[in-house]
Protein backbone atom coordinates (compact mmCIF):
# COMPACT_ATOMS: atom_id res chain seq x y z
CA UNK A 1 0.00 0.00 0.00
CA UNK A 2 1.29 3.47 -0.68
CA UNK A 3 1.49 5.76 1.90
CA UNK A 4 0.06 9.32 2.32
CA UNK A 5 3.23 11.23 0.83
CA UNK A 6 3.72 8.49 -2.00
CA UNK A 7 -0.02 9.28 -2.69
CA UNK A 8 0.93 12.61 -2.80
CA UNK A 9 3.89 12.18 -5.37
CA UNK A 10 2.30 10.15 -7.39
CA UNK A 11 -0.82 12.60 -7.97
CA UNK A 12 1.47 15.50 -8.63
CA UNK A 13 3.41 13.04 -11.16
CA UNK A 14 0.39 12.27 -12.77
CA UNK A 15 -1.04 15.59 -12.63
CA UNK A 16 2.45 17.16 -14.45
CA UNK A 17 2.27 14.35 -17.07
CA UNK A 18 -0.89 15.56 -17.68
CA UNK A 19 0.33 19.18 -18.23
CA UNK A 20 3.21 18.42 -20.77
CA UNK A 21 0.90 16.15 -22.88
CA UNK A 22 3.50 12.77 -22.10
CA UNK A 23 1.43 10.72 -24.50
CA UNK A 24 1.84 13.21 -27.51
CA UNK A 25 5.79 13.23 -26.21
CA UNK A 26 5.67 10.01 -26.36
CA UNK A 27 3.90 9.64 -30.17
CA UNK A 28 6.33 12.20 -31.29
CA UNK A 29 9.48 10.82 -30.14
CA UNK A 30 8.08 7.81 -32.29
CA UNK A 31 7.81 9.22 -35.04
CA UNK A 32 10.85 10.67 -35.26
CA UNK A 33 13.04 7.98 -35.44
CA UNK A 34 10.30 6.04 -37.68
CA UNK A 35 10.87 8.78 -40.08
CA UNK A 36 14.72 8.90 -39.91
CA UNK A 37 14.94 5.28 -40.06
CA UNK A 38 12.50 4.65 -43.18
CA UNK A 39 12.19 8.31 -45.19
CA UNK A 40 15.22 10.37 -43.96
CA UNK A 41 17.89 8.21 -44.09
CA UNK A 42 16.69 5.33 -45.06
CA UNK A 43 19.93 4.17 -46.94
CA UNK A 44 21.44 3.95 -43.33
CA UNK A 45 22.20 1.02 -41.27
CA UNK A 46 19.57 0.64 -38.92
CA UNK A 47 22.29 0.26 -36.09
CA UNK A 48 23.45 3.62 -36.98
CA UNK A 49 20.31 5.11 -36.61
CA UNK A 50 19.28 3.85 -33.31
CA UNK A 51 22.13 4.26 -31.88
CA UNK A 52 22.93 7.88 -33.12
CA UNK A 53 23.92 10.08 -29.98
CA UNK A 54 23.55 12.74 -31.77
CA UNK A 55 20.00 12.24 -32.88
CA UNK A 56 18.98 10.54 -29.63
CA UNK A 57 19.93 14.52 -28.31
CA UNK A 58 17.63 15.97 -31.13
CA UNK A 59 14.76 14.05 -30.38
CA UNK A 60 15.32 14.68 -26.41
CA UNK A 61 15.54 18.48 -27.00
CA UNK A 62 12.65 18.17 -29.24
CA UNK A 63 10.97 16.39 -26.09
CA UNK A 64 11.83 18.90 -23.47
CA UNK A 65 11.14 21.80 -25.93
CA UNK A 66 7.53 20.39 -27.01
CA UNK A 67 6.72 19.68 -23.11
CA UNK A 68 7.59 23.46 -22.33
CA UNK A 69 5.74 24.44 -25.14
CA UNK A 70 2.53 23.05 -23.85
CA UNK A 71 3.92 24.16 -20.01
CA UNK A 72 3.33 27.70 -21.12
CA UNK A 73 0.50 26.92 -23.35
CA UNK A 74 -1.49 25.41 -20.21
CA UNK A 75 0.00 28.49 -18.40
CA UNK A 76 -2.24 31.24 -20.83
CA UNK A 77 -5.03 29.06 -21.03
CA UNK A 78 -5.75 27.79 -18.08
CA UNK A 79 -9.14 30.09 -17.57
CA UNK A 80 -9.88 28.77 -20.82
CA UNK A 81 -9.50 25.53 -19.95
CA UNK A 82 -11.43 25.22 -16.94
CA UNK A 83 -14.56 26.15 -19.26
CA UNK A 84 -13.51 23.94 -22.18
CA UNK A 85 -11.91 20.81 -20.56
CA UNK A 86 -12.87 21.06 -16.53
CA UNK A 87 -11.78 16.96 -15.27
CA UNK A 88 -8.33 17.30 -17.21
CA UNK A 89 -8.02 20.88 -16.11
CA UNK A 90 -8.50 20.22 -12.54
CA UNK A 91 -6.26 17.62 -12.76
CA UNK A 92 -3.79 20.26 -14.15
CA UNK A 93 -4.15 22.47 -11.32
CA UNK A 94 -3.02 19.97 -8.71
CA UNK A 95 0.60 21.23 -9.67
CA UNK A 96 0.99 25.06 -8.64
CA UNK A 97 1.60 27.68 -11.43
CA UNK A 98 4.85 28.49 -9.89
CA UNK A 99 6.27 24.75 -10.31
CA UNK A 100 4.73 24.77 -13.87
CA UNK A 101 6.60 27.79 -14.91
CA UNK A 102 9.91 26.42 -13.04
CA UNK A 103 9.52 23.04 -15.09
CA UNK A 104 9.45 24.61 -18.27
CA UNK A 105 12.03 26.82 -18.04
CA UNK A 106 14.46 23.46 -17.12
CA UNK A 107 12.93 21.99 -19.58
CA UNK A 108 13.85 24.63 -21.99
CA UNK A 109 17.44 24.80 -20.83
CA UNK A 110 17.61 21.21 -21.15
CA UNK A 111 16.43 21.47 -25.05
CA UNK A 112 19.17 23.74 -25.01
CA UNK A 113 21.80 21.71 -23.57
CA UNK A 114 21.08 18.58 -25.43
CA UNK A 115 21.28 20.80 -28.80
CA UNK A 116 24.84 22.67 -27.98
CA UNK A 117 25.90 18.75 -28.24
CA UNK A 118 25.08 18.30 -31.80
CA UNK A 119 26.17 21.74 -33.21
CA UNK A 120 25.84 25.29 -32.72
CA UNK A 121 23.03 25.46 -35.39
CA UNK A 122 20.65 23.19 -33.39
CA UNK A 123 20.99 25.73 -30.56
CA UNK A 124 20.15 28.69 -32.86
CA UNK A 125 17.20 26.02 -34.12
CA UNK A 126 15.94 25.21 -30.78
CA UNK A 127 16.00 28.76 -29.30
CA UNK A 128 13.95 30.23 -32.21
CA UNK A 129 11.60 27.47 -31.89
CA UNK A 130 11.14 27.70 -28.06
CA UNK A 131 10.40 31.37 -28.72
CA UNK A 132 8.27 30.69 -31.31
CA UNK A 133 5.91 28.25 -28.82
CA UNK A 134 6.24 31.54 -26.20
CA UNK A 135 4.97 33.79 -29.02
CA UNK A 136 2.59 32.05 -30.51
CA UNK A 137 1.15 31.54 -26.66
CA UNK A 138 1.30 34.63 -25.85
CA UNK A 139 0.51 36.74 -28.63
CA UNK A 140 -0.32 34.43 -31.89
CA UNK A 141 -3.38 32.56 -30.40
CA UNK A 142 -6.20 34.33 -30.46
CA UNK A 143 -5.73 35.38 -33.78
CA UNK A 144 -7.88 33.67 -36.56
CA UNK A 145 -6.10 31.98 -39.48
CA UNK A 146 -2.70 33.27 -38.55
CA UNK A 147 -3.16 31.39 -34.99
CA UNK A 148 -3.89 28.15 -36.51
CA UNK A 149 -1.38 28.08 -39.15
CA UNK A 150 1.02 29.27 -36.58
CA UNK A 151 0.08 26.10 -34.05
CA UNK A 152 0.22 23.53 -37.13
CA UNK A 153 3.90 24.71 -38.45
CA UNK A 154 5.11 24.57 -34.65
CA UNK A 155 3.92 21.27 -34.19
CA UNK A 156 5.95 20.18 -37.06
CA UNK A 157 8.86 22.12 -36.82
CA UNK A 158 10.30 19.10 -34.27
CA UNK A 159 10.41 16.98 -37.15
CA UNK A 160 12.45 19.19 -38.89
CA UNK A 161 15.74 19.43 -36.84
CA UNK A 162 16.16 15.56 -37.86
CA UNK A 163 14.91 16.47 -41.67
CA UNK A 164 17.81 19.03 -41.28
CA UNK A 165 20.28 16.40 -39.45
CA UNK A 166 20.12 14.24 -42.27
CA UNK A 167 20.07 17.15 -44.70
CA UNK A 168 17.74 14.78 -47.04
CA UNK A 169 15.96 17.20 -49.58
CA UNK A 170 14.11 14.41 -51.38
CA UNK A 171 10.73 15.65 -52.77
CA UNK A 172 8.79 12.54 -50.79
CA UNK A 173 9.99 14.38 -47.43
CA UNK A 174 8.16 17.53 -47.99
CA UNK A 175 5.01 15.96 -49.67
CA UNK A 176 4.83 13.32 -45.92
CA UNK A 177 5.24 17.29 -44.18
CA UNK A 178 2.42 18.78 -46.33
CA UNK A 179 -0.05 15.70 -45.83
CA UNK A 180 1.01 16.06 -41.89
CA UNK A 181 0.89 20.04 -41.63
CA UNK A 182 -2.72 19.90 -43.27
CA UNK A 183 -3.73 17.16 -41.10
CA UNK A 184 -2.96 19.22 -38.34
CA UNK A 185 -4.43 22.61 -39.51
CA UNK A 186 -7.54 20.99 -39.83
CA UNK A 187 -7.26 19.49 -36.33
CA UNK A 188 -6.79 23.04 -35.23
CA UNK A 189 -9.42 24.04 -37.09
CA UNK A 190 -11.57 21.60 -35.27
CA UNK A 191 -10.09 22.02 -31.80
CA UNK A 192 -11.50 26.16 -32.17
CA UNK A 193 -15.47 24.76 -33.13
CA UNK A 194 -14.74 22.14 -29.59
CA UNK A 195 -13.30 25.23 -27.30
CA UNK A 196 -16.13 27.29 -29.02
CA UNK A 197 -17.72 28.12 -25.52
CA UNK A 198 -14.05 28.81 -23.58
CA UNK A 199 -12.86 31.28 -26.22
CA UNK A 200 -16.21 33.32 -26.53
CA UNK A 201 -16.30 33.54 -22.95
CA UNK A 202 -12.48 35.11 -22.38
CA UNK A 203 -12.75 36.98 -26.49
CA UNK A 204 -10.38 34.58 -28.02
CA UNK A 205 -10.97 35.77 -31.41
CA UNK A 206 -10.79 32.27 -33.84
CA UNK A 207 -12.50 31.69 -37.12
CA UNK A 208 -15.64 30.53 -35.50
CA UNK A 209 -16.50 33.31 -33.33
CA UNK A 210 -14.89 36.14 -35.69
CA UNK A 211 -16.47 34.29 -39.33
CA UNK A 212 -19.09 31.89 -37.98
CA UNK A 213 -18.95 28.03 -37.55
CA UNK A 214 -20.50 27.69 -41.08
CA UNK A 215 -17.18 29.21 -42.78
CA UNK A 216 -15.11 27.58 -40.66
CA UNK A 217 -16.67 24.19 -41.79
CA UNK A 218 -16.20 25.73 -44.92
CA UNK A 219 -12.20 25.87 -44.56
CA UNK A 220 -12.37 22.73 -43.11
CA UNK A 221 -13.69 21.21 -46.11
CA UNK A 222 -11.07 23.21 -48.21
CA UNK A 223 -8.18 21.60 -46.00
CA UNK A 224 -9.66 18.46 -46.52
CA UNK A 225 -10.54 18.56 -49.70
CA UNK A 226 -6.43 19.37 -50.21
CA UNK A 227 -5.23 16.74 -48.69
CA UNK A 228 -5.98 14.54 -51.21
CA UNK A 229 -3.29 16.42 -53.12
CA UNK A 230 -0.10 15.06 -50.97
CA UNK A 231 -1.89 11.60 -50.81
CA UNK A 232 -2.29 11.11 -54.68
CA UNK A 233 1.40 11.86 -54.76
CA UNK A 234 2.36 9.70 -52.02
CA UNK A 235 0.23 6.44 -53.92
CA UNK A 236 0.99 7.06 -57.34
CA UNK A 237 4.35 9.06 -57.51
CA UNK A 238 6.63 7.73 -54.90
CA UNK A 239 7.57 4.51 -53.33
CA UNK A 240 5.76 4.08 -49.69
CA UNK A 241 5.64 -0.08 -49.76
CA UNK A 242 2.57 -0.65 -48.19
CA UNK A 243 1.72 2.71 -46.62
CA UNK A 244 -0.48 3.04 -49.77
CA UNK A 245 -3.04 0.99 -47.46
CA UNK A 246 -3.08 3.56 -44.52
CA UNK A 247 -4.03 6.60 -47.46
CA UNK A 248 -6.58 4.78 -48.81
CA UNK A 249 -7.78 4.35 -45.11
CA UNK A 250 -7.23 8.29 -44.81
CA UNK A 251 -9.44 9.24 -47.84
CA UNK A 252 -12.40 6.62 -45.95
CA UNK A 253 -12.16 8.74 -42.57
CA UNK A 254 -12.12 11.86 -43.96
CA UNK A 255 -14.89 11.17 -46.11
CA UNK A 256 -16.70 10.17 -43.07
CA UNK A 257 -15.44 12.98 -41.43
CA UNK A 258 -16.39 15.69 -43.44
CA UNK A 259 -19.99 13.77 -43.66
CA UNK A 260 -20.06 14.01 -40.19
CA UNK A 261 -18.62 17.56 -39.72
CA UNK A 262 -21.20 19.29 -41.60
CA UNK A 263 -23.87 17.44 -39.11
CA UNK A 264 -22.18 18.86 -35.97
CA UNK A 265 -23.27 21.18 -33.60
CA UNK A 266 -22.13 20.21 -30.39
CA UNK A 267 -19.06 19.66 -28.38
CA UNK A 268 -19.43 16.11 -28.26
CA UNK A 269 -19.54 16.37 -31.85
CA UNK A 270 -17.05 18.04 -32.21
CA UNK A 271 -14.91 15.93 -29.89
CA UNK A 272 -15.81 13.19 -31.86
CA UNK A 273 -14.51 14.55 -35.41
CA UNK A 274 -11.44 15.50 -33.22
CA UNK A 275 -10.54 11.94 -32.23
CA UNK A 276 -11.15 11.21 -35.60
CA UNK A 277 -7.97 13.16 -36.71
CA UNK A 278 -5.89 11.75 -33.41
CA UNK A 279 -6.61 8.60 -35.13
CA UNK A 280 -5.15 9.00 -38.21
CA UNK A 281 -2.20 11.08 -36.59
CA UNK A 282 -1.53 8.54 -34.85
CA UNK A 283 -2.04 5.83 -37.25
CA UNK A 284 0.62 7.48 -39.72
CA UNK A 285 3.19 7.14 -37.36
CA UNK A 286 2.61 3.62 -37.14
CA UNK A 287 2.04 3.00 -40.94
CA UNK A 288 5.66 4.09 -41.92
CA UNK A 289 7.08 0.62 -40.42
CA UNK A 290 4.89 -0.42 -43.96
CA UNK A 291 7.45 1.38 -46.08
CA UNK A 292 9.53 -1.03 -45.60
CA UNK A 293 8.16 -4.33 -44.49
CA UNK A 294 10.69 -6.29 -45.06
CA UNK A 295 13.32 -4.59 -42.49
CA UNK A 296 10.73 -4.83 -40.05
CA UNK A 297 10.34 -8.74 -40.56
CA UNK A 298 13.78 -8.98 -40.50
CA UNK A 299 14.10 -7.75 -37.23
CA UNK A 300 11.70 -9.74 -35.79
CA UNK A 301 12.28 -12.83 -37.23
Amino acid sequence: MFTRKQKHVLIKFFSMFSVVRGYNILIIVIAQYLASIYILAPEKPLRKVLFDVNLLMLVLASAAAVAGGYIINSFYDSEKDLINRPTRTLLDRLVSQNTKLSFYFVLNFSAIIMASYVSFKAVLFFSLYIFAIWFYSHKLKKRPVIGNMTSAILRITPFFAVFIYYKNFETVVFVHATFLFLIIAIRELTKDLENLKGDLALNYRTIPIVYGESMSKKIITFFTVLTLIPIYLLVHKFEIGYMYFYFYACIILLVVFLLFLWKSSTKLHYLTLHNILKVIIVAGVFSILLININLVLKRIL
